[in-house]
């Protein structure tokens, strides 16, 4: 036991700078693929995509990051692959932040509407020595009473609809929704399923998206930065 209590003390802190500096350890996120001019092979290039994020036109491939479910298709078995691109700042906002009164104490639903584990996985890393989103003035609450943002993994289900709903409709306003990850916003690989309704924004209004499948913590921190409106 001591020599683990000494090595901690030797060790010291190691939590990510973020967001006051960029974060630079290796294996922090698995990146997005990148669009870019392929000619002839673009059409076949974009038909290996089996989510259709990828689009093919005038031999030129765009991104869709919604839909993008790493399957890394386009980048295994080609001569030409598709480019990849670093990076985890991913969200993207859809509607005004809730501003300054919320900077520093912001509580947080998060609800499971039909995630596959690998979302949510990367939502509990949000709590560990090295994310530790409590110094960031967010904390999870399992009440929507006391929520101020929701944050939504997973496709959502035909039994998750109303549930979902019920919840959004119990917070108080001004509220938030952050939607993480693709099935969150497509619908991801199960997109068309007879047991899912579709994306969260079908649902429930959204105002913040993450894309990725799944999206690594930090790209989960930018989102909630941006929801407040400190990013």
């Amino acid at each position: 036991m001591t020599q683990w209590v000494t090595k901690g003390l030797a060790t010291g802190i190691r939590t990510t700078a973020y967001p006051q500096a960029e974060e630079r350890a290796a294996g922090v996120t698995p990146g997005l693929p990148d669009g870019g001019t392929f000619g002839a092979e673009a059409e076949a290039i974009a038909a290996r995509c089996p989510s259709g994020a990828l689009t093919a036109s005038d031999g030129r491939i765009t991104v869709d990051e919604g839909r993008c479910i790493h399957s890394l298709r386009c980048v295994r078995g080609l001569a030409r692959p598709l480019g990849w691109k670093p990076g985890y700042e991913w969200a993207k906002g859809r509607g005004e932040p809730l501003g300054k009164a919320f900077e520093r104490s912001i509580h947080v639903l998060v609800v499971d509407a039909g995630d596959c584990g690998a979302c949510l996985n990367e939502v509990k890393q949000l709590d560990n020595p090295y994310y530790n989103m409590h110094r960031l003035g967010f904390f999870i609450t399992p009440t929507p009473r006391h929520a101020d943002v929701l944050l939504v993994v997973g496709v959502v289900t035909d039994q998750m609809q109303d549930a979902l709903r019920k919840i959004y409709d119990a917070m108080p306003t001004p509220k938030r929704v952050v939607a993480v990850g693709a099935c969150a916003l497509s619908g991801g690989a199960f997109q068309g399923s007879f047991a899912c309704v579709g994306p969260v924004s079908k649902v429930i209004p959204v105002d913040v998206e993450v894309p990725g499948n799944p999206p690594p913590p930090l790209a989960i921190i930018h989102a909630l930065l941006l929801a407040t409106g400190r990013r």
